[in-house]
């Protein structure tokens, strides 16, 4: 899986312009080695890697270091693994930025709960004034952001990081732990990390784009938080009755039945900016609370969405992201609930093929992160078009 040409690719080449991508089992005997050979020769300015919570993260990295000892090696833990193959589990996917077309510069955010606005500015700064001595005529500049997907920090770290990155698009994904909800990893130079953000600041020669797309409908069915707990991003009661027990009543469901293949079926969306989006349940309290992975609050309007396309959308996106060319690659940040939701339907082949046709390669997310939003239940990420640039 993952396969790509192990000879040098010439920088003229629109290939040498693109990351490369690739993934193989960690079951491997030496991962790494695979992961290796299948992205070909280098120099790589800087290296992701999107690591299945079964794996030995320590022996992963030790060799990563081994292998790629001059490039900067970054990544986290996943909710599951976007391979060639589309959706898959227990899997290393790799993203690397070859020197003919990236220059990169990492900033560690470290704990996410006590950030000083002051000094990350100051880093962020200092990373882009660097990367413009070093890569200045490399024109385009983004961001990939990879957080602590159980931190609950998002919106405080995509606030914080606004006033240092200006104008720089930043997309990127809230790490995961397969399912189990209880311990995601990021990690940077051989260290890992909890509640902690790597932010990864790129030059690019080529043009890329980034998206945000979610699949989600409004109904007509409408709800009022009436007592919320923003710092646990829990909500008590809704029109004043407990709030898993209304919701189950909106959904004519009884509240014993809720669980992550109901919440992604049926997530609730709320109304900023002109548009709707979507507020993921991440569990059931055992007070009958509704616990979120993103940010909520009394008074706040929730609505029911309708059952939505998947497949159908997912087309779409492609067809929008390629409409004047096909990306080269695709680097894609995919809720989890995305991912039940194609399960709960029987529509995960279907989801595979798509991915898979549209070189997409990626992770399962517990949220994404878009510009200066977290979002959740959105197909996010970036699209690189080689030596024509972006659309």
């Amino acid at each position: 899986m993952g396969e790509i040409s192990h000879d040098w690719i010439p920088d003229s080449d629109p290939a040498a312009l693109i990351p490369r991508s690739a993934s193989t089992s960690i079951s491997q005997a030496d991962p790494m080695g695979a992961i290796a050979a299948r992205l070909g020769r280098g120099p790589f300015a800087a290296l992701t890697l999107f690591v299945s919570i079964n794996a030995d993260l320590p022996a992963i990295l030790s060799r990563a270091r081994q292998l790629f000892p001059s490039c900067q090696v970054t990544g986290c833990t996943t909710g599951g693994e976007i391979s060639a193959a589309g959706y898959d589990d227990d899997q290393i996917v790799a993203i690397a930025y070859p020197v003919s077309g990236f220059a990169a510069e990492t900033v560690v955010i470290d704990p996410v709960d006590a950030i000083d606005s002051r000094v990350v500015i100051g880093q962020l700064q200092r990373a882009r004034l660097s990367l413009q001595q070093r890569a200045g005529g490399f024109p385009h500049e983004l961001g990939i952001l990879l957080i602590d997907g159980l931190s609950g920090r998002e919106e405080h770290v995509v606030a914080s990081l606004a006033g240092g990155l200006g104008p720089v698009p930043t997309v990127g994904g809230s790490a995961g732990d397969g399912r189990r909800f209880e311990n995601t990893l990021v990690f940077a130079d051989g260290r890992i990390h909890q509640r902690t953000a790597i932010l990864t600041l790129l030059r690019a020669r080529a043009g890329f784009r980034t998206f945000s797309y979610d699949s989600t409908r409004p109904s007509q069915t409408r709800m009022v938080v009436t007592h919320a707990d923003p710092a646990e991003r829990a909500i008590l009661r809704i029109n004043d009755e407990p709030a898993a027990g209304e919701y189950a009543r909106l959904l004519g469901r009884p509240t014993d039945s809720l669980g992550p293949h109901v919440f992604a079926v049926h997530p609730v969306l709320v109304r900023a900016g002109g548009r709707y989006h979507v507020r993921s349940i991440k569990a059931v309290r055992d007070d009958g609370a509704l616990i979120f992975f993103g940010a909520v609050a009394e008074g706040m309007v929730l609505t029911l969405s309708d059952e939505s396309d998947l497949t159908g959308h997912l087309r779409e996106v492609m067809a929008d992201l390629g409409r004047d060319e096909r990306p080269g690659m695709i680097l894609g940040f995919d809720c989890i609930f995305r991912r039940i939701d194609a399960e709960a339907r029987q529509k995960t082949g279907e989801m595979s093929q798509i991915l898979r046709d549209n070189h997409v390669a990626g992770f399962s997310t517990f949220g994404e992160q878009f510009g200066a939003m977290h979002v959740n239940q959105t197909f996010t990420g970036v699209a690189f078009y080689g030596a024509d640039g972006a659309p």
